[in-house]
């Protein structure tokens, strides 16, 4: 995540009364009609209806129907939408795995973009604010980190490198094991020679194995104090090196292939689906970036209005 507000992203600081008057007018007249989505990079995504959110941003702050805590669009701190965007006209989706985003305890929630997954896939998203997190050592065999570094490895290589987990073993005891076919399985498997369509078959198994990704919320300066947790080490590291951010608070300095964390999420999940399950994408995840491209095309249009691009 990256940490400028969007407030400071649109306007500038330097801005005159007149000037800063002008855009905010600029802006309302962009909501009244639709946006021009000519040079938006997301408009290829097969999304619902954004049209409770237009209403939404029109009526402007409601209350969080849980905390009673004035938001737009959603509440970020009890992952529910605000009353003026139900719940049914949400999407809903649904995932291939399991997911647990770990937020940095000084990560600000109202700037963050984790919240978004579990609006939008709630049965399989898990939020966990640092330090208390879950304890994934006897799970590493089926478990992968999202994070760049020396020793990651691309999506599509996550099948052979979970089969390398699973013949090390990781389980703490025995009785642990026991409770593992697969493991046992990979130590019996017959050592006679297999024909290369078995072998392609076996590798998707092995990929398929993968229960659960992990991701961390946090601006990139933050990350140190989570990543070297002696929880998370040792488990499969995984970059996306070639997808490019569309964040508005992509923080200077940084490759714009550091993605905000539901981009994270989005293009990780695109890429197992073809590179591991083996399946055509045809939009099955993106509704992820639901809110994510609602507030994309506000920024730009914001922008825009104000001189900026």
């Amino acid at each position: 995540q990256i940490t400028m507000s969007l407030n400071s992203s649109t306007l500038s600081n330097e801005e005159n009364t007149q000037g800063a008057k002008r855009n905010t007018e600029c802006l309302g007249s962009l909501l009244q009609t639709p946006s021009s989505f000519q040079d938006n990079p997301l408009q290829q995504l097969q999304l619902a209806s954004q049209e409770v959110l237009e209403k939404a941003k029109k009526s402007g702050r409601s209350k969080c129907p849980r905390c009673n805590s004035s938001r737009m669009f959603y509440c970020y701190t009890c992952f529910v939408p605000v009353e003026t965007v139900p719940t049914k006209d949400i999407p809903t989706v649904k995932l291939p795995l399991k997911i647990d985003i770990i937020k940095h305890p000084n990560e600000t929630d109202g700037k963050s973009t984790a919240v978004h997954a579990k609006l939008l896939a709630p049965d399989d998203v898990t939020i966990y604010k640092y330090p208390c997190i879950p304890e994934y050592e006897e799970k590493k065999h089926e478990i992968a980190l999202i994070f760049p570094g020396p020793n990651s490895v691309s999506v599509k290589d996550i099948a052979v490198h979970l089969q390398k987990y699973s013949k090390k073993g990781v389980c703490a005891s025995d009785d642990d094991c026991s409770r593992e076919p697969l493991l046992k399985q990979a130590k019996i498997e017959p050592k006679e020679e297999k024909n290369p369509n078995e072998g392609i078959s076996s590798s998707r198994s092995e990929g398929t194995r993968l229960k659960k990704i992990i991701f961390i919320d946090s601006t990139w300066n933050q990350t140190n104090k989570i990543i070297t947790d002696e929880r998370l080490q040792g488990l499969l590291q995984i970059e996306l090196k070639t997808r490019k951010t569309c964040f508005w608070r992509h923080q200077k300095g940084k490759p714009d292939t550091y993605l905000s964390t539901i981009e994270a999420i989005y293009y990780f999940l695109v890429d197992y689906h073809q590179e591991i399950l083996k399946e055509s994408y045809k939009g099955q995840y993106d509704n992820l970036l639901f809110f994510f491209s609602f507030m994309h095309t506000l920024v730009k249009d914001a922008k825009c209005c104000a001189g900026k691009e």
